[in-house]
């Protein structure tokens, strides 16, 4: 509750949480919110400027910028978004596992993790789309696969750092359940290490599957998609630029967004770096109200 009272007083992480709430309804809303059918053809009205019926005119196929980008941040930021969720709960549960019990189940969760950590994510992600074949649903399930050993690795240091509490020690010694022990006394202080790690991962998340389906290789067509929508309008980028304007922007917006959230949420749930700021702010002279009255009298 604290830190949503605190975000009202920082204008740049409440923009940040607005647009990315603004966006993810707006996808999720996408049949009652898109001006016109996304996946319908007027080719008399190809590469058309925009107008007061299309607002972000038509592409290659007279078909509505502006809806298509309403309905591409469904696979964009939604199913990212549900890709993401997975990743963070298997990593969550097995970086719990590792990082209470330890001993051989810790060394071998570990191992695992350190296997798939030791490819580059892109190249690994590619090859698992080479074997599966190209699609959305087989890049969501490549991040998947790579996504969770980060996380795993992640929160089992934030457990490890936790579980040698003296809380967590009481509860041992009078017999309480292991797992009882990790849902009451461990997963409320390492939910704020989860959240600044998926929050990060967010957005270089989106980039990739954006990436991904520019080159052709994530969602196909009719379907919309960000990244799809730059390729599309890649072969007439320099006699009508504009048409990689709306996709290009919405990329950029929207991971900028969840950037600047991501520093928020990391300083707001770190009560180290909390202190930090405020320590800093008192030096660069935005001082306390006790400090200004030291001053003035």
């Amino acid at each position: 509750m604290k830190m949503w009272k605190n975000m009202l007083q920082d204008k740049l992480a409440l923009l940040s949480f607005s647009i990315i709430s603004l966006v993810m309804v707006t996808g999720l809303f996408a049949p009652f919110i898109a001006p016109h059918d996304p996946y319908e053809v007027h080719m008399v009205l190809r590469y058309a400027g925009s107008s007061w019926t299309y607002w972000l005119g038509n592409d290659h196929l007279g078909r509505c910028i502006l809806s298509r980008l309403i309905y591409g941040i469904r696979p964009s930021i939604l199913w990212v978004f549900a890709a993401l969720a997975v990743s963070v709960g298997i990593g969550a549960m097995l970086g719990f596992i590792a990082g209470y019990f330890r001993g051989k189940i810790d060394a071998l969760l570990m191992r695992i993790c350190d296997v798939m950590l030791s490819f580059p994510g892109t190249v690994m992600t590619l090859a698992i789309v080479g074997i599966l074949g190209v699609g959305l649903e087989n890049i969501l399930t490549a991040f998947i696969l790579m996504k969770w050993a980060w996380f795993a690795r992640v929160i089992r240091t934030a457990v490890l750092q936790y579980s040698e509490s003296d809380y967590v020690k009481f509860s041992k010694a009078i017999g309480v359940k292991p797992f009882k022990i990790i849902y009451r006394h461990i997963v409320p202080v390492t939910l704020s290490d989860i959240a600044v790690t998926a929050s990060s991962s967010f957005g270089s998340m989106i980039l990739q599957i954006s990436g991904f389906s520019f080159l052709g290789l994530g969602i196909q067509a009719p379907h919309a998609e960000w990244g799809m929508m730059l390729n599309e309008a890649r072969g007439v980028m320099f006699s009508r630029p504009e048409f990689m304007v709306a996709p290009a922007l919405s990329i950029m917006i929207v991971v900028s967004a969840i950037h600047f959230f991501s520093d928020y949420l990391q300083v707001a749930l770190n009560p180290k770096l909390r202190t930090s700021k405020h320590k800093a702010g008192d030096f660069a002279g935005t001082t306390t109200p006790r400090l200004q009255e030291k001053e003035v009298a």
